[in-house]
C-alpha cells in the first residue's frame, strides 16, 4: 500500500516515528462496533466538492490547500438541506485541519471555528504530533460514504469513511515525499458528534476512527 507510512495516535508519536495522517485529528482505534455503518455506497460518478457548499456567512475562517493537497468528497450532499449544512461544515472542518496541519499551526482559526469540547483539543494535538515529527503530507484522501442523523435542531452525528491510499507524508523541511509501502489499512471510519452554533455553524464536539474497518475497504 502506498501511504503515508505507520498510523500512530498523537499520545504515542516518537522522535522517530511517522504518521499516518487521520485528517481530522481523532483517535484511532476507540470506535465501538455499533460505530459501523451499514449500507455503504461509493459511487464515484455522484463525487463532489462538498467544501464550497458551506456559507461564507458568520465569519468563516479563509481555508485554501496547496494544489498538491487535494479533499475529494463523494457523495457529500443529500438533497436534505438541514443534513447538507452539516456534511458542509463537516467538510470544512476536514479542509481547515489539513491546512492546520500544512502550515504546522496548531492556533489556526480554523480549528476554534469549527471543533470545539474534546473534539478541539485533540485536533491541536494531533497538529503538535506533525509538527513535532517535522512532517506535512500531500496528495489525495478521498471521503465517501457520509451518514447523518439529526437530534432535533441543534445536535447532529455524521459517520463517514475515508481513503487515504493516495497520500503520502512529507518531510516539513526538505519536502521529501516518502512512499514507503505500509501494511496499515488505508481506508479510516470516523463517528462525529456536532452541535450547532448559534450563528449556525455546526462544530465538531467529538470525533473517533477506526482504521481498517470493514465497512470502508473497497
Amino acid at each position: 500500500m502506498n501511504r503515508r507510512p505507520r498510523l500512530l495516535t498523537t499520545a504515542a508519536v516518537g522522535t522517530t516515528a511517522l504518521l499516518l495522517l487521520t485528517a481530522c485529528g481523532g483517535s484511532d482505534g476507540d470506535a465501538k462496533s455499533n460505530d459501523k455503518i451499514a449500507g455503504v455506497d461509493t459511487d464515484e460518478s455522484a463525487s463532489t466538492s462538498a467544501s464550497a457548499s458551506a456559507s461564507a456567512g458568520a465569519g468563516r475562517p479563509e481555508v485554501s490547500l496547496p494544489s498538491d493537497v487535494v479533499d475529494k468528497f463523494e457523495s457529500w450532499q443529500t438533497g436534505d438541506d438541514a443534513k447538507d449544512a452539516v456534511l458542509a461544515d463537516t467538510a470544512k472542518r476536514i479542509d481547515a485541519t489539513n491546512d492546520a496541519i500544512l502550515r504546522g499551526d496548531t492556533g489556526s482559526a480554523g480549528l476554534s471555528f469549527y471543533y470545539r469540547d474534546k473534539a478541539l483539543s485533540s485536533a491541536v494535538e494531533w497538529v503538535q504530533a506533525y509538527v513535532d515529527a517535522n512532517l506535512s503530507f500531500t496528495g489525495t484522501t478521498r471521503y465517501y460514504a457520509p451518514q447523518v442523523t439529526l437530534s432535533g435542531a441543534e445536535s447532529a452525528t455524521v459517520v463517514y469513511c475515508a481513503d487515504e491510499s493516495k497520500g503520502f507524508n512529507k518531510n516539513r523541511k526538505t519536502n521529501k515525499v516518502d512512499r514507503t509501502p505500509s501494511d496499515e489499512s488505508p481506508y479510516v471510519l470516523y463517528n462525529t458528534r456536532l452541535e450547532k452554533t448559534g450563528q449556525g455553524v455546526w462544530q465538531t464536539t467529538n470525533l473517533i476512527s477506526k482504521r481498517g474497518d470493514k465497512t470502508c475497504a473497497g
